[in-house]
């Protein structure tokens, strides 16, 4: 339970209910992306993930087309939390969208203390905790209820897990839940085989991005809001239609991830929010 001596929790509030998803749009707000951001009438910006310490790219990065999609493999490389405070901490005061820190939350203390330092940064709205696939639940839990103070977090959960951990979340402290990207695998061409024989292939997992994700994120947004889930939607939200659909199936908001790297949604488009 958080201390008594601590401050109020700040309330997480957006003036407008869509963002970006974590991984889409760098560590910081540039030129190019804050009229990105304006094109989409984003109401926060959510930086890519950080961990405690720093992280390369994984040896074989990839990306792989499959039927309404594709599968995404980076390792999640970054600066450690120190290296982007002191790099991207001054772009995040300045920034004109409020902040939502995305810190990748696989040690319960290493997590404690990245929130703790936060809770002093200028402008940061809230932190969203990502969690390993393979996490435990009584890990995750644990995690939320060291973590809880001043700052509002958001639970980055994979969206097999969110109607049965995401309630518990939130009665340890948790201020919302958001869908962690889904994961799934391809194989791919590992070497030329024998003559005669099956090429030998290697197994690449990754997260997942794409338009046929959207009616398995409307279907959880859908259950969440009948349990009374603060959810924030993610995963093949493609428009400006699937943000509309996605809020009026329930959702507190919308993040858009892969639709940042292609050509800003049209002008001319109405949005219903």
């Amino acid at each position: 339970m958080p201390s008594p001596t601590r401050r109020m929790k700040r309330d997480l509030y957006f003036s407008r209910p869509r963002m970006n998803a974590a991984g889409s749009l760098g560590f910081a707000l540039s030129a190019q992306t804050t009229g990105l951001a304006a094109d989409w009438k984003y109401g926060a910006f959510v930086t890519n993930p950080i961990s405690l310490r720093p992280r390369t790219e994984t040896r074989s990065p990839a990306c792989m087309e499959f039927p309404g999609g594709f599968l995404l493999h980076t390792g999640l490389p970054n600066a450690g939390f120190r290296g982007t405070l002191r790099r991207h901490g001054p772009a995040w005061a300045r920034s004109p969208l409020p902040v939502i820190v995305h810190l990748i939350a696989d040690r319960p203390e290493e997590t404690r203390e990245m929130v703790r330092r936060l809770e002093e940064v200028e402008n940061v709205l809230a932190a969203e905790l990502g969690f390993s696939p393979l996490l435990a639940d009584d890990i995750i839990r644990l995690t939320v209820e060291i973590c809880a103070g001043e700052l509002p977090l958001i639970c980055s959960l994979p969206p097999e897990i969110v109607l049965t951990l995401g309630p518990r979340l939130m009665d340890q402290g948790a201020s919302a839940i958001s869908l962690a990207p889904r994961r799934g695998a391809l194989t791919a061409p590992l070497r030329q085989g024998a003559k005669g024989a099956a090429p030998a292939v290697e197994v690449i997992s990754g997260r997942l991005f794409g338009p046929g994700l959207l009616p398995l994120t409307i279907e959880r947004v859908q259950n969440a809001a009948k349990l009374g889930l603060p959810l924030i939607a993610a995963g093949g939200i493609w428009s400006e239609a699937d943000c509309d659909a996605a809020l009026a199936a329930g959702a507190l908001a919308v993040q858009i991830d892969a639709p940042n790297w292609l050509p800003p949604p049209p002008e001319d488009r109405e949005l219903r929010l």
